[in-house]
């Protein structure tokens, strides 16, 4: 009974002194210079910093013109030069011109990592369009309304059947989409696995329409690549419409402008000092259309003149042995991703020592898994955070000195991160105060496409207003404690599922956890972990409750334990809780087995 009374008596005090302590900010007025995470910055980096609006094409343009014989793309094996990109990206914008592209026209591009998904971003850009990222794994009424939503009328993908009959009823049925640009797999890949795509996929490809609705990508940029330049006004002009994950709804369009896009590559080329130019190669594993690739790998990639190395999925064993082969310098990934390396028995038998360091975002990394991380490859692994709302990178932690597991880092330059009462949003909150983390900066967003109620909410006070619980602590560090849908309410105690995945995540059998609020009719919600054990580890439910008996209180005890042989994933690989909890409610989970194990799978 201590733990619970004790808890009980911290929550009072708590109450009792939340209006004192809330008296060290003025309501409504924002936080002043000095700015405590200042005096954390690493050596170098000044947090003060203008960013000139420029085109977000300039970031290519600009590498074209220092490092034009350096190889830009490499893709299975065929590399391409960075002249060669630029005369492919010049050849598709006059060809999408040529389609009617130009200022307010939309384009979607529903592509894998491939060559062409930079080729055709940075096509449509100069062509003066804006690009709708699309995610190739949607179903297809969930990109049927992603097309009506954004307003787009020409969409470019693969000629794979997996991709192109999602779309194909959307040509014939569908005015509003206009033009079909379609991407030849086999077109992109060196000669030898040309010859066998053709001879072993050729069931894969789709048999595309000859008719004036379908572009093959070779006729599209069927031309001398002289085009008009667009004029783009870089502060107003949106460059992409970047769709939310969607965890609460239908995702929603983010409006993101070449200004808003162009400073967040120059605020992660300026935390990285060391960054040789012309001399780094980055893995891209992470789908360049979310917004964390589409900055961190490729915008950020072309902006220091680096070589992409394009994956289109992440299997554990193709990015070990492309990092021993390819010797990439910079790794960007989520956090299950280096779970699953960590989980890779043969690990040791790949040459990692090309990283010279790794960026984790998307979710929450466990300091567990970065640990293991640092200790099993010799790498430096960094926690950052960000949305697609803030185009996306926010806050990362310092590459060399002064790097805090746990934390999200230090806001960026030109970043300011602000904490809110969650009973009052113009209320800034002191330092180790927990709140709503809020954001100001150049890469926060022009706001939702066709949302005008969500943008008065998400800018109240002038700030941006994430949804996540966090605070930053006497150094200026920001630690993100959960998303505030996600805070568990179990017999009026508050319960942050991260920090009960973090304990769980100390038990050396488990892989993945993910923890979730399900109904109670007694407690309003229970905890219940779903948990993914390591290749042939056993664990009981009963066995890890004994584990965490000493490490959470009471009520922060899962109720219930599920455990799986996977756990559902979103797009770029973090874990879906909204899956799981549909499912959970559904019916569809089975009574957690006694006992769990993994042995010879």
């Amino acid at each position: 009974m201590l733990m619970p009374l004790t808890a009980a008596i911290t929550r009072s005090v708590r109450a009792a002194l939340a209006p004192f302590r809330r008296l060290r900010a003025v309501e409504g007025a924002p936080m002043e210079r000095p700015y405590p995470w200042e005096k954390s910055y690493p050596a170098g980096i000044e947090w003060p910093a203008a960013f000139e609006a420029r085109p977000l094409t300039r970031l290519l343009d600009d590498a074209v013109a220092a490092y034009p014989d350096n190889f830009c793309l490499s893709f299975r094996g065929r590399r391409t030069r960075y002249r060669d990109v630029a005369r492919m990206v010049d050849r598709a914008a006059k060809g999408f011109q040529a389609l009617g592209v130009g200022k307010g026209i939309k384009v979607g591009l529903m592509l894998p990592n491939t060559p062409y998904a930079v080729i055709c971003f940075y096509a449509v850009l100069k062509a003066g369009g804006t690009v709708v990222n699309i995610n190739p794994l949607y179903a297809e009424r969930e990109i049927e309304r992603q097309i009506a939503d954004s307003g787009l009328c020409i969409l470019v993908t693969l000629n794979m059947k997996r991709l192109y009959r999602k779309v194909a009823p959307r040509v014939q049925g569908d005015e509003r989409l206009e033009r079909i640009v379609v991407c030849s797999m086999s077109d992109v890949l060196r000669f030898p696995e040309k010859v066998l795509f053709d001879l072993l996929k050729r069931r894969e490809v789709a048999a595309i329409p000859k008719d004036d609705r379908h572009l093959p990508f070779d006729k599209l940029i069927d031309n001398d690549g002289e085009l008009d330049a667009a004029a783009i006004d870089h502060e107003t002009d949106v460059a992409v419409l970047q769709y939310t994950g969607g965890t609460t709804g239908f995702p929603k369009a983010v409006r993101l402008t070449h200004a808003n896009l162009y400073a967040n590559a120059k605020q992660l080329e300026m935390w990285a000092p060391n960054i040789r130019p012309g001399e780094e190669k980055i893995l891209g594993v992470l789908p360049l259309f979310h917004a964390f690739g589409m900055t961190a790998v490729m915008n950020l990639g072309l902006g220091i003149g680096a070589e992409l190395i394009l994956l289109p999925h992440f299997k554990s064993t193709e990015v070990l042995a492309t990092i021993d082969q390819e010797k990439p310098t910079i790794f960007i990934g989520v956090p299950t991703m280096f779970s699953a390396l960590n989980a890779a028995r043969d690990i040791a038998d790949y040459d990692l020592s090309s990283l010279g360091f790794c960026i984790s975002g998307g979710a929450p990394l466990a300091i567990d898994i970065h640990r293991r991380f640092e200790e099993r490859t010799g790498c430096i692994l960094v926690e950052g955070y960000g949305l697609s709302e803030t185009g996306p990178v926010c806050t990362v932690n310092p590459i060399d000195v002064g790097r805090r597991p746990g934390s999200a880092g230090l806001p960026l330059p030109a970043t300011v991160i602000e904490i809110t009462a969650l009973d009052n949003p113009e209320c800034v909150l002191g330092l180790g105060d927990r709140g709503e983390v809020c954001v100001s900066g150049p890469q926060v967003m022009a706001g939702y496409a066709n949302r005008a109620k969500e943008n008065i909410d998400v800018f109240r006070g002038g700030r941006l207003h994430t949804g996540d619980i966090g605070y930053l602590d006497d150094d200026g560090y920001l630690y993100v404690v959960d998303r505030i849908k996600d805070l568990i309410l179990s017999g009026g105690f508050n319960v942050y599922p991260r920090m009960v995945e973090e304990v769980i995540h100390l038990h050396p059998a488990v892989e993945e956890v993910a923890v979730c609020g399900v109904p109670d009719r007694h407690r309003g919600e229970i905890v219940k972990a779903f948990v993914k054990l390591g290749d042939g580890e056993e664990l009981t439910a009963g066995d890890l409750r004994v584990f965490l008996k000493d490490k959470l209180a009471p009520f922060q005890m899962p109720r219930k334990i599920e455990f799986r042989d996977s756990l559902p994933k979103t797009l770029i690989g973090k874990i879906s809780k909204k899956d799981l909890i549909a499912e959970d409610a559904a019916g569809q989970l089975h009574p957690e087995p006694e006992p769990a194990s993994t042995a010879g799978t």
